[in-house]
């Protein structure tokens, strides 16, 4: 069989809210191409797409799935991907993989809070998007009301390219025909709006447009073009369930959706070396991983791969920074949701799926010269939990479970808390909720949970000077003695910990003072006055004793750690909380409800903005301790339509209140601890 050609291939991912109906479109189009025998539902489990128990069981996506159909000359690979806000990390990553964004929108529910975020990643990335309205079909539409929300929130170069008609029985090409009939708008002017948006992309097909000389043919040669600029955002609508506008869907895929070689080239980043990728099979051989699953039952590790540029095949060496001595990629395969078919070769343009490879997302892979190439921006994960295995002895099999969800989620973080706590982080309790029951349904592990203890730090105000402590042990035996004498005072915030040798003479042997600051180091770190690490310090070590018999390593390490302590109840000791950076976008008719909300978690307000579609985002600085359920409650409040993105700012004092009561806290746990 002939080899595939880079230009002829169409990547795309349908990205958008949860219940847009993206699976229900990609199973449309695999029934319209042949691929598959009869039209997969989601309602009825029968989805090659959802093929994993818990995407059908919850009639929803939580994970992305690949497929691939051919529609005449042109070789289309899709990236099916969950909709819901708790599982976006694998949206956001398969948009590596595609030169268009396909959002989908449900023409009842309309605009949702993943439309916006997803459409904004996809621009942010560079991509062409389309707009596909599906689910035309609804009871009491509005659609010119729909397509004035999008206009408005994402641009005017947002135009129909379809419109339905027929009672919503089909749709009308607004290319094509500068006439004809539809249920909404005028074809006339929409075949007006969809010329001047692709013109508008190139000054000389203006002008020629502008004269009246513009022939339809260069106009739709332009348009793959136009949308890879970002300056054309066609519109379609589409009834993935009843066959409406599924074929009009795969004949736009040839002349308006960029190829390859017509919408985003990637560059590769290595040091301070940048070079725009060449997206030719001639090339040598670089892509990038997008991907990763791992089969539950056999445990093999498949990771699914767009092809930048070159050829791969199976008996050629490729590289990693994991390995950069090299590495056979075995049979490179194609993926049809759960299913995999071997290739002899792929080429440049392509997706491709290679199995048993130490590889993570976002890792490239290349023939000859490694780099980087940058991924969308993952958003970061905050909502966490910490977890207690209810089984003794399953602790290390429950941390190499969570690493694999976490190399299958970019949005999943597992790590080391305070405290040695097993922390879990997501995008929501959902998210976090349906890994902890994969892993007791599939690997019979089961974890009890808590809200993760939260980073406090302990640090000083004040200054303590001459601080004596001495460590004196007799027991028949050898004994111990250490004296030691000490100044303690504040670090700059961030500085972190100095330990500064100012005795002159020897009143402690030389050998004995890194035993001091040993001694200061472990009491920093179990805390002084509520059990969390002490930063930005300086201790100075002024004097002590050294006994000719007694005085040992240990003597001293307990020494420093006594004076340490009585020091640092001398100097003003403070907590210091993490303060992180909150930005929540909502709708605009709850803007007050929410800054009431953020006021009572004693946050301070810092910005806002009105964004398109009548939503706000606000701007704030809020204690990492008062966000616990913050989730839960700015759902409640916008009716689900409500995101928020924070990340750590800085560390400042507790307030004294807050302060008294996680000291008797600690006191009261170390006492319980000790009985």
């Amino acid at each position: 069989m002939a080899e595939v050609k880079t230009e002829t291939f169409r990547n795309i991912a349908l990205v958008g809210h949860t219940g847009s109906g993206k699976t229900s479109l990609a199973e449309a189009l695999l029934f319209k191409a042949g691929i598959t025998t009869r039209l997969g539902s989601v309602a009825d489990k029968s989805s090659i797409l959802d093929h994993s128990e818990e995407s059908r069981e919850r009639l929803s996506s939580l994970e992305s799935s690949l497929c691939y159909l051919t529609h005449g000359d042109i070789e289309i690979n899709i990236v099916d991907t969950p909709g819901t806000r708790a599982f976006c990390g694998q949206a956001v990553a398969a948009l590596a993989a595609v030169e268009c964004a396909v959002v989908v929108v449900s023409a009842s529910s309309g605009i949702q809070v993943n439309t916006r975020k997803i459409m904004e990643h996809a621009r942010k990335h560079g991509l062409g998007v389309w707009i596909v309205v599906n689910h035309i079909d609804a009871p009491n539409l509005d659609l010119p009301e729909l397509i004035g929300q999008i206009q408005e929130s994402f641009g005017e170069g947002c135009v129909p390219l379809n419109l339905p008609c027929g009672g919503a029985s089909g749709v009308i090409d607004c290319f094509a025909n500068e006439s004809g009939d539809a249920d909404i708008m005028n074809v006339s002017d929409a075949h007006t709006a969809v010329i001047e948006a692709v013109v508008g992309a190139d000054d000389e097909l203006m002008e020629k447009y502008l004269g009246g000389e513009l022939s339809n043919d260069e106009a739709r040669g332009a348009a793959a073009k136009a949308v890879a600029s970002g300056v054309f955002t066609p519109i379609l609508f589409t009834n993935s369930c009843g066959d409406v506008g599924i074929a009009e869907f795969l004949d736009a895929l040839g002349w308006c959706c960029p190829s390859p070689l017509t919408g985003k080239r990637r560059v590769q980043v290595d040091g301070e070396n940048e070079t725009e990728i060449d997206p030719s099979r001639l090339a040598p051989f670089v892509g990038q991983v997008f991907k990763v699953c791992t089969d539950t039952r056999s445990h093999i590790k498949h990771l699914t791969i767009r092809v930048h540029s070159g050829r791969l095949t199976s008996d050629m060496t490729i590289r990693s920074v994991h390995d950069p001595k090299g590495m056979r990629p075995g049979h490179a395969m194609r993926t049809l949701g759960a299913e995999y078919k071997e290739i002899e070769a792929c080429v440049a343009g392509d997706i491709i799926t290679l199995v048993k490879l130490n590889l993570n997302v976002g890792d490239v892979v290349y023939e000859k010269d490694p780099g980087s190439i940058a991924m969308p921006d993952i958003p970061e994960p905050m909502f966490s939990l910490a977890l207690v295995s209810k089984a003794r002895g399953d602790e290390d099999k429950i941390i190499t479970v969570l690493k694999r969800f976490a190399e299958e989620d970019p949005c999943f973080k597992c790590e080391q808390g305070a405290g040695g706590e097993t922390i879990i982080r997501g995008m929501g309790e959902q998210q976090l909720r349906i890994y902890l029951a994969r892993m007791a349904n599939v690997y019979k592990l089961n974890v009890d949970t808590k809200p993760p203890r939260i980073p406090y730090r302990e640090t000083i105000t004040g200054r303590a000077d001459n601080v004596e402590y001495t460590h004196k042990k007799q027991s028949g035996g050898a004994g111990q003695f250490g004296r030691v004498f000490l100044n303690v005072y504040p670090a700059d915030r961030g500085e972190g910990y100095e330990f500064i040798d100012k005795i002159f003479g020897g009143s402690i042997d030389q050998g004995f003072r890194p035993s001091v600051n040993k001694g200061i180091r472990g009491q920093m770190e179990a805390g002084v006055i509520a059990g969390y690490p002490v930063v930005d310090v300086k201790v100075e070590l002024v004097d002590g004793k050294t006994h000719p018999v007694d005085s040992k390593d240990i003597a001293f390490q307990i020494a420093g750690r006594g004076a340490f302590k009585e020091a640092f109840m001398k100097a003003k000791p403070v907590l210091l909380e993490p303060i992180v950076t909150l930005e929540v976008t909502l709708p605009a008719d709850n803007v007050g409800d929410i800054q009431g909300d953020l006021a009572s978690r004693r946050g301070r307000p810092q910005g806002q903005e009105v964004l398109p579609g009548n939503m706000a985002l606000i701007r704030g600085q809020v204690p990492l301790a008062e966000l616990a359920d913050y989730n839960s409650r700015l759902s409640s409040i916008t009716g689900g339509q409500g995101s928020y993105a924070m990340e750590f700012s800085h560390y400042e004092a507790v307030p004294g209140n807050i302060q008294k009561q996680l000291v008797e806290q600690h006191k009261k746990e170390h006492e319980a601890a000790s009985a």
